[in-house]
């Protein structure tokens, strides 16, 4: 299997290398590829990312990727877009999980969630125009594109606890009126517990009673959203990671940006990154998948974390550590 290694921009370069030292404690047969893509290609070349970069990452299996920096262009591409079109990545999934010793905003661990997203169209299609009075962004509603990530997440609910909700704005949206109908649609089809509601009111809900919920499925922006909202849920932005899939490719990501106030220091949080490997081996159909989520309790219990969760470890500190725990398991 052939992965793909893309650092970024930011935080990027300190946290997958530690993503990349837990992955290797598996000992999995992997052929790496490295590629340099994002803001700091684009200063030193003037391209964030050429025809040929996406042809090798094509001829990959997987993606593991770190953070990138908005390119300051206006005919810029966005570099995740253009992936996530090109290797046809429909479904985002982003699970929103209590990490054992860690509380965030609410103070609460009885939630279990997943997001998942449509990751192709709505208001991410690409299809704008800007001008200096005017700008317009088309928003993209297909019955194809609905249909297959109603599958993903009732296929998903299917393993979990056979209950979908499906969050839209049709009341204001007509084009939403599409995937509300779609989605149950598919949902009735697969024998799937489904209830539907509005995405402010859902905000609302999924703060005040998270534990309501298990597979949630909604629109391009609207999963943005929301999940980078239940990050805070969790404890922040920096534990949080994500799937994008499609029928032949993956790509894992953390949620977290490229944070370049604290780049170059050496104390970025790296475990989203370490999660998204958690995910990736979930994916392979790994059973040593859920050794990472023991071992960053182990690394928590023993204080090895980095300042933003009150210690003083490094980031390459802290994926070490995780990394010696899956070694030393494995033995």
């Amino acid at each position: 299997m052939r992965l793909a290694v893309i650092e970024g921009d930011g935080i990027g370069r300190e946290v997958i290398p530690a993503a990349v030292e837990v992955l290797d404690a598996f000992g999995l047969e992997l052929e790496k590829v490295s590629l340099e893509l994002g803001y700091t290609r684009w200063e030193r070349t003037g391209t964030a990312m050429s025809e040929e970069d996406i042809e090798t990452i094509k001829g990959c299996d997987v993606v593991l990727f770190g953070a990138i920096t908005t390119v300051p262009d206006p005919n810029y591409k966005s570099v995740l877009l253009t992936i996530r079109k090109e290797l046809d990545l429909y479904a985002n999934v982003r699970p929103v999980k209590p990490i054992p010793g860690i509380m965030g905003v609410t103070g609460r661990n009885d939630f279990d969630f997943i997001i998942v997203r449509e990751n192709t169209e709505g208001l991410y299609s690409g299809i704008e125009e800007i001008g200096p009075d005017f700008s317009w962004t088309k928003r993209v509603v297909t019955r194809k594109g609905s249909e297959r990530i109603a599958e993903y997440a009732c296929k998903l609910a299917k393993q979990r606890n056979n209950k979908l909700t499906i969050v839209h704005k049709s009341n204001v949206l007509k084009s939403d009126k599409l995937f509300l109908d779609v989605c149950r649609q598919v949902a009735s089809s697969y024998g799937v517990e489904y209830s539907d509601m509005l995405v402010d009111s859902m905000a609302y809900s999924l703060i005040m009673r998270p534990e309501k919920y298990d597979v949630v499925v909604t629109t391009n922006i609207f999963g943005d959203i929301l999940s980078d909202m239940c990050a805070a849920l969790v404890g922040s932005l920096g534990l949080v990671p994500s799937a994008n899939i499609g029928e032949k490719y993956a790509f894992f990501e953390p949620v977290h940006g490229s944070a370049p106030d604290i780049t170059g220091k050496g104390i970025s949080n790296p475990f989203a990154a370490i999660l998204c490997v958690k995910m990736l081996l979930e994916w392979m159909g790994n059973p040593g998948a859920p050794l990472i989520d023991e071992a960053i309790a182990d690394v928590l219990q023993k204080k090895i974390i980095t300042p933003d969760l009150g210690g003083v470890s490094t980031t390459a500190e802290v994926g070490h550590a995780v990394a010696e725990y899956v070694k030393y398991a494995l033995k």
